[in-house]
């Protein structure tokens, strides 16, 4: 399993901080790790809402489908995505701090299966390095 987490700190108030991130249709804006993100499902953003997210990960696009699986507005939102490959977990928390807000990400990815467990080693660097990027996005669209 990888993970990584990150405190941004935003000039955004925590209630336009959060409805930013957690309309997860828009993680392409900033994180380059992305190259496309759809929402699946209508209506207000909620448990159950789902994304298709098109990651970029070693060369290649992979789809992964997310779904808000804890919600609390405006102060946390969880994702979550299972396929036969990847499951990812990524716990966001919002809070308020001096001039704006205080966004806490935290994401644990773990590939499934043989293969999976083989790559560990090699998945914490690049998850690292993944994750510096998208946090390096997310401090850019955060401070407009």
């Amino acid at each position: 399993m990888a993970k990584f987490a990150v405190t941004v700190q935003s000039s955004m108030s925590v209630e336009d901080a959060f409805a930013h991130v957690a309309a997860f249709e828009r993680v392409a804006e900033w994180d380059p790790g992305v190259a496309e993100g759809h929402r699946l499902t209508a209506g207000p953003l909620g448990i159950g809402t789902r994304f298709r997210i098109v990651a970029r990960f070693l060369g290649r696009r992979v789809p992964l489908d997310y779904r808000i699986t804890r919600f609390d507005p405006p102060s946390l939102v969880e994702l979550t995505a299972d396929s036969g490959a990847v499951r990812s977990v990524d716990e966001i928390t919002f809070t308020p701090a001096a001039n704006g807000s205080a966004v806490i990400y935290r994401a644990d990815l773990r590939l499934q299966g043989m293969v999976g467990r083989a790559a560990e080693p090699v998945l914490g660097v690049v998850f690292d390095r993944i994750g510096r990027r998208a946090a390096a996005g997310l401090r850019r669209a955060l401070n407009p």
